[in-house]
């Protein structure tokens, strides 16, 4: 029985939430801020990071279905496993139509991405300032979405941490010894 995520899937949940943390922090933090040359160098910066995510993303989801995640605690009942279950494939699809949605948006306001300042993105939709404010309110929507989601993520591993004491957050955890 697999008794923790492999070094691979502890080493990209680790870098994917820490890049989630700055992402969110920084769109939070640009989006009110007058426009400026420092405004769009963020703007930039957040869209960089965005795509830099959706493809360790990609890579996490491609690794975690090639490669089974630890059982679930015995002492948890079909319906916590389901929740359990259908909370991570909410984050993975969260995880993937954020950034997806901000890609569009900034195709739909005719801005493109340019990833690292390098390499030019195809824009996936036409200039459309109408489909540009849906998919900003969707991106935004999407966001906060993902903060809930989050949170509920990590008041899980800690309930089953500090109150149920099973080893389900260590199954993550780099430096925690086998469980």
């Amino acid at each position: 029985m697999n008794q923790r995520y492999t070094g691979t899937a502890i080493f990209l949940h680790w870098l994917i939430a820490v890049g989630l943390i700055g992402v969110f922090a920084l769109g939070f933090y640009m989006q009110d801020l007058p426009l400026s040359p420092d405004k769009l160098k963020l703007y930039s910066w957040h869209k960089w990071a965005g795509v830099t995510l959706l493809v360790l993303i990609v890579a996490r989801l491609a690794w975690r279905l090639s490669h089974r995640a630890p059982e679930l605690p015995l002492t948890m009942g079909p319906i916590t496993r389901m929740a359990a279950h259908a909370g991570h494939w909410l984050l993975y699809g969260l995880m993937l139509a954020i950034p997806l949605s901000g890609w569009l948006m900034s195709s739909a306001q005719g801005f493109q991405v340019v990833w690292f300042g390098v390499l030019p993105l195809p824009d996936l939709v036409a200039k459309d300032a109408a489909l540009g404010a849906l998919l900003k309110t969707t991106h935004v929507t999407l966001n906060y979405t993902l903060l809930v989601a989050v949170i509920g993520h990590v008041g899980a591993a800690l309930q089953h941490h500090f109150i149920q004491k099973d080893a389900v957050l260590s199954h993550m955890l780099p430096f925690a010894g086998k469980a």
